[in-house]
């Protein structure tokens, strides 16, 4: 199986952009992983990595500063469907995002965003029930102290990315 085509398609603002700069660590049925640059640099973010659950509608993120340090994870309530092209993904950001700081501080953002999405028709009910039950399942999974679960797939594929860009960088 060729490496999928990753599309962002975000409801606030309208946009739908082909992240043709992302690279792809890994990908099966279930799972695709990234690293990427950021499109506009944040104190708390230059660069990262994502998991994209396929069957459970989040994207898990590693989000790190200009320093390498790690910042925080970052989860988006997403969809997926078939993209524009073939073998390619369309991820359709619900809105609904949760963010844990690395003090184990869990936060949820943007649920403003998505009832205004709601109220301007620019999501249906099928996809507000959609983001609303996923939220949930993670929450239920976060409250329940199961982030090291949640975020050993992509641990696993950064570390072998790593590992293969360091040896990589020891040949002669």
């Amino acid at each position: 199986m060729d490496k999928p085509i990753l599309y962002r398609k975000r409801i606030i603002p309208d946009e739908c952009i082909k992240l043709k700069d992302d690279a792809i660590l890994y990908h099966d049925p279930s799972m695709i992983v990234t690293s990427w640059r950021a499109f506009s640099q944040k104190d708390y973010l230059s660069y990262g990595y994502s998991c994209y659950f396929i069957e459970n509608g989040i994207k898990l993120s590693k989000f790190y500063k200009s320093d390498d340090t790690f910042s925080r994870w970052y989860f988006d309530i997403v969809s997926y469907q078939d993209g524009p092209i073939a073998n390619s993904v369309m991820v359709i950001d619900l809105l609904a995002d949760v963010i844990v700081y690395p003090d184990g501080l869990i936060k949820v953002v943007d649920l403003d965003e998505l009832a205004e999405a709601l109220s301007k028709n620019l999501i249906t009910s099928r996809q507000m029930n959609e983001c609303l039950n996923n939220l949930n399942k993670l929450l239920t999974k976060l409250y329940a102290g199961k982030l090291p679960e949640l975020i050993m797939p992509l641990e696993k594929h950064i570390s072998a990315s790593r590992a293969v860009t360091m040896t990589a960088s020891n040949q002669p």
